[in-house]
């Protein structure tokens, strides 16, 4: 068994403030969706290894605790990452840095409030 993609919400109209995220700060692709899912609004994201759908549910709430966990090829990476979606305005929390073992980890936030882990091996 292996996971296929993971789900998040967003809500209706969220689109772009997703692609702003999930694009221009994580660098994932974002992929055409099956046309007939199209109508449903959301978008895919795709980068080996890594799929995530997100979907318009209404009424939104974000996912504050569960999330999705990212992980990147070394420290290096993660911080320029981190320092990338923080110059463009979302939420990063660097508060548990050292608390997954051998790894260094911090938590972003989309522009909806979804909490996403990234996290790298310690050096």
């Amino acid at each position: 068994m292996r996971l296929h993609h993971v789900q998040l919400a967003i809500p209706a109209g969220g689109e772009d403030v997703a692609r702003g995220f999930y694009v221009g700060g994580l660098g994932l692709t974002e992929v055409d969706k099956p046309e007939p899912l199209q109508a449903r609004g959301g978008l895919w994201l795709r980068d080996p290894g890594v799929e995530l759908h997100l979907g318009v549910e209404e009424p939104f709430r974000p996912a504050r605790k569960a999330h999705p966990a990212l992980l990147l090829d070394d420290v290096a990476t993660l911080d320029a990452v981190g320092a990338r979606l923080e110059g463009l305005g979302f939420e990063v929390d660097h508060g548990e840095r050292e608390t997954f073992p051998g790894h260094l980890r911090l938590h972003a936030f989309d522009g909806h409030g979804n909490r996403v882990e990234l996290l790298a091996p310690a050096e």
